[in-house]
Order: structure tokens, then C-alpha cells, then sequence
């Protein structure tokens, strides 16, 4: 990582910031072998490779008749394939056979017909259309060929993936284990929500950060360590630090490290590693701190969000999520970055330059079908509720000012863990 950008005196972009930290990031090695159902939302560590053929034999794409070549006459019925129960024979011209969908084709047999463009009177077929050669046929491997490389090393498993396999016979997969995370809050200030509220004193607050960074890392697919709340005694940091280092690969907490502020957490952790404080040139969420602690086997990386709660998470979301995402061995080829799109805005905003603003939002469709958007009030960056009500961020570039209602701008919808 270098340092003459990370403590010059001006604020660094989130797009530097972003690129800081995934080159000071290097994906985790350790793997294990899970079972297929067991593994949505992992990372392959090794290619998963088809073990047949998909489809595994020709088949009919229709419930219909399979027939050979073209008929003028009615055709003789002379039996039926069904899934799981394939037709034994052979048929020839002049024969059909019954056939759903998914069934196998029987031998000699080259195209089929819907059964809603025949008749049937007995076991005489009756062609209202006539089907052309290969029609409604699923040819055997034209999806996947058995030995095929379907998902490489780095691939996050999704639904589709984990049906795909399932299909082409994968029943086990090797991927990266778990990131462990330790989540910490420090403060004398801080209460946790089992403290009625009649009972907190003055100045008290609930701990509300870490619970909401704990739902959010619950829907990455991490093992979550939580070490409680600290109060603000040197002892007690650095012994919840050192836990936190044994335990987890990463260590986030909010507040507290703010760049110039000379605190008991700050120096715990410039005494058990590498600290970089960082200014964002993004709104909300300015403060940012990112370190490791060497340990033993390794080393554990700090993340130190901003105390303000919208600011916390937004900074989890922009600056937290690419740097998980390398953590876990996702590839370059299989991240997914923020979506962005243009909506038209629906009431003014207030902006002044100088820093990306990830202002909260509500998109939809109008009846026009045009992608329009408001602001859902107020932005300061301890305004909860209209986080919980907005459903994307609207982003404002650094240097821009003022947007007017009827304006062009960039919204990013939001996607997990904010959803």
C-alpha cells in the first residue's frame, strides 16, 4: 500500500481508495470440499467440470408424436416414450409414437409434432401442420459436453450455477473456506438494546452500528465473530483487538479512528499493526481507516468505519464489499460491480463540490415507463429513516453542485446486503 497518497492533506477519491485496498488484499487459500446443496454463495476453488452430457440424450421438447420423415397420410400409432420410461424400438415411416416432453427420442425418429396441430382417432395420427426435420428435438449435449469446463476457479456460486451443476452431475465442489469476520464496538457511550430505554442515561446510545454491520455480513456468507462492545479503557482495547486478531481474518468496527482524533483505539492499533487513516472525497462517510495486524500465522485486516451510522454503511457498501469480494477469491472475472443507470429526478437537491455524494433514493418506473427518482428527505449522515426507506443510492459527481427536478442523474440501485 502506498502512503504518500493515504496521508497527503487532501481528500482521496473512493475509486483510489477502492483500488488501494484490493491491491493490499491477497484472496485466502485455504479450501474445503462441501456438498453442491451446501455450497450457494461460495467461491470455487478449483474449475467444476460436467460429468455427462446435457442433455444427456435427444430428446423431445414438446408434448406431441416423434415421427420419421414427412407424411401426406395418417400415421400409425405404435407406442409411447415417457420421461423414465423411454419407447424400446425403433419406429419407421408411416409410425408415430405418443411423446412428452423431456422424453427420450425414440431410434429412426427425426422431428415432432405438437399434439395440438394433430388429431387422433384410434391409433390413426392426423398431421394438421408438417413438421420439418428436427423440429421440437433437444439435441443430446447441445447445452453442456460431458469433461466441459463450466465454472472456473474464483466463480461465486449462484442459484443458476448450483442448478447447472446439478444437472451436469457435479455433487461435491472445492471452494475457499469462510472469511471470518470479528465485529467490535468502543465506547462508554454505547448501550446494548436490551437496556430498556427509560434506563439510558444521558449522552447513552444504543449500539446500533454493529448490528446493523452484523446483518449486513450475515448475507455475504461469512463466519461472524462478535466481540460485544468495549468500553473506552486501554486494557480492555487492546485485549478485544488481540481476541479479534486470533479469530478473524478481517476486523471492522465504526468510529473512533477518525484522522487527527488521539484516542485510546487508534493507539492500540498503531501498536499491534499498520494503521492508514484515510479522507474520502465522498459524502457521507469522509473518515476511513484500513490496517493489519500481524499475527502468528498471517495477518488480520482492520476495518475502521465512520461512527455516523448512514456513513458507516455506506462506506461498508462502497469500500468494504470489493475488498470482501477479493478476500473470499471471487475473480476479477466473476465480480459484480454497483449497476448504474440514469433516472430522471423529481424534486431539486442541494449539493455543494467537492465530494461524490451517495445521496439516498427511491427509484421506479413512471407510468411513461421512464426511470425516475426522488430523494427521500433529509441526507444528513445520522438520518436512519430515510435509509430505510430509500431502495438506491443517487449518486452526485465530486465537483458538481445543485441538481434541479427534471435533471438526468446517475442512480445505483442497491443490491445485498443493503436489500
Amino acid at each position: 500500500m502506498t502512503t504518500d497518497i493515504c496521508h497527503q492533506s487532501g481528500l482521496i477519491s473512493v475509486e483510489l481508495a477502492r483500488e488501494q485496498l484490493l491491491e493490499a488484499i491477497a484472496p485466502l487459500s485455504e479450501t474445503e470440499t462441501l456438498p453442491l446443496d451446501q455450497a450457494c454463495g461460495r467461491v470455487l476453488a478449483k474449475p467444476a467440470q460436467a460429468q455427462l452430457d446435457l442433455p444427456p440424450c435427444d430428446n423431445s421438447a414438446m408434448d406431441g408424436y416423434a415421427l420419421c420423415g414427412e407424411s401426406d397420410t395418417p400415421l400409425q400409432l405404435v407406442g409411447k416414450s415417457l420421461a423414465g420410461h423411454p419407447f424400446s424400438g425403433a419406429i419407421g415411416a408411416g409410425e408415430c409414437v405418443r411423446i412428452t416432453t423431456g422424453a427420450p427420442l425414440p431410434a429412426g425418429a427425426d422431428r415432432v409434432v405438437m399434439q395440438e396441430q394433430t388429431e387422433l382417432q384410434g391409433d390413426r395420427l392426423t398431421l394438421n401442420t408438417a413438421p420439418k426435420t428436427g423440429e421440437h428435438i433437444r439435441r443430446r449435449g447441445e447445452d453442456v459436453r460431458s469433461g466441459e469446463t463450466l465454472l472456473d476457479t474464483g466463480a461465486a456460486l449462484k442459484v443458476p450455477d448450483i442448478a447447472l451443476l446439478a444437472a451436469a452431475g457435479v455433487a461435491r465442489v472445492t471452494v475457499v473456506r469462510r472469511v471470518r469476520a470479528a465485529l467490535l464496538s468502543i465506547g462508554d457511550e454505547l448501550r446494548s438494546l436490551d437496556t430498556p430505554a427509560a434506563k439510558l442515561g444521558e449522552g447513552n446510545i444504543y449500539d446500533s452500528n454493529r448490528i446493523a454491520i452484523k446483518a449486513a455480513l450475515a448475507q455475504l456468507n461469512l463466519d461472524i465473530v462478535d466481540l460485544g462492545c468495549l468500553p473506552d479503557e486501554p486494557r480492555a482495547i487492546r485485549d478485544g483487538f488481540l481476541a479479534a486478531r486470533e479469530s478473524a481474518d478481517i476486523i471492522v468496527t465504526s468510529g473512533g479512528v477518525s484522522v487527527g482524533e488521539a484516542d485510546f483505539t487508534r493507539t492500540v492499533l498503531e501498536e499491534l499493526g499498520q494503521l492508514e487513516l484515510w479522507r474520502l472525497a465522498i459524502k457521507p462517510g469522509k473518515p476511513f481507516a484500513f490496517g493489519h495486524l500481524p499475527r502468528e500465522s498471517g495477518r488480520a485486516l482492520f476495518f475502521g468505519l465512520p461512527g455516523n451510522p448512514v456513513s458507516a454503511l455506506v462506506t461498508l457498501y462502497q469500500l468494504v464489499l470489493p475488498a470482501l469480494e477479493k478476500l473470499k477469491g471471487v475473480s476479477d472475472e466473476y465480480r459484480q460491480p454497483p449497476i448504474q443507470c440514469r433516472a430522471r429526478l423529481l424534486n431539486p437537491i442541494a449539493k455543494k463540490p467537492g465530494r461524490l455524494d451517495y445521496q439516498r433514493g427511491y427509484t421506479w418506473r413512471d407510468c411513461d415507463g421512464q426511470q425516475v427518482v426522488r430523494s427521500t428527505g433529509v441526507q444528513g449522515s445520522h438520518i436512519l429513516s430515510g435509509f430505510s426507506r430509500a431502495n438506491c443510492f443517487i449518486v452526485l459527481p465530486r465537483e458538481g453542485g445543485n441538481c434541479d427536478t427534471g435533471d438526468w442523474v446517475t442512480i445505483e440501485p442497491f443490491r445485498a446486503p443493503l436489500v
